[in-house]
């Protein structure tokens, strides 16, 4: 039964989440508050993972839930899921944009869809932002605003922007400083 609910919850994901991996993080919030399968601060850390390891970001997340919940099967089954409504609008839409590349509607209906992918990763960002920077709990717990903040945790983001816009250094070697960064300073 687990397996069909993995394949289902993915594959909603996979037709809905326009605009590519981080666009699927409100889609993960829910399924986290509907089937429980994982925490929230879980999919902070499934960020994490799935930011920098190789491979699509939404791709990575649904293996990652696949394999937590239901074990090597799991994470096929979760990944096939996220992928096939892909898998199927691209032949759809393929074979369909061949004759009607040139139709005001579908380039209005394209247009449309730029929009709605920048709503959906703004969404993500604000969700990564608040799970990695803000601190609602220890700000509810004092009263002061300086600790609903993290200090540490805006520096180690604003030297990695200003580092990947000064030098052309591989951005493998930010990650790696930074989670070198996070253990020294126990983020």
């Amino acid at each position: 039964m687990i397996y069909l609910q993995l394949f289902w919850e993915f594959f909603k994901t996979g037709l809905f989440a326009v605009g590519g991996g981080l666009a699927t993080l409100p889609f993960l919030y829910n399924m986290s508050d509907k089937t429980g399968w994982f925490t929230y601060d879980e999919l902070a850390n499934m960020v994490a993972i799935s930011e920098s390891t190789p491979g699509p970001i939404g791709v990575n997340m649904a293996t990652y839930v696949g394999f937590t919940s239901a074990g090597p099967l799991g994470s096929v089954v979760a990944t096939l899921g996220l992928i096939m409504p892909a898998i199927v609008i691209i032949i759809i839409v393929a074979s369909f944009l061949k004759k009607f590349k040139d139709n005001q509607t579908v380039k209005n209906v394209f247009y449309g869809l730029r929009p709605a992918s920048v709503g959906m990763i703004g969404a993500a960002f604000v969700s990564v932002l608040t799970m990695s920077v803000i601190r609602l709990d220890l700000f509810r717990a004092s009263g002061n605003w300086l600790d609903m903040f993290s200090l540490k945790a805006i520096l180690l983001a604003a030297a990695v922007y200003i580092g990947t816009k000064k030098t052309k250094w591989h951005p493998a070697l930010f990650l790696l400083g930074a989670a070198v960064v996070g253990v020294i300073f126990k983020f």
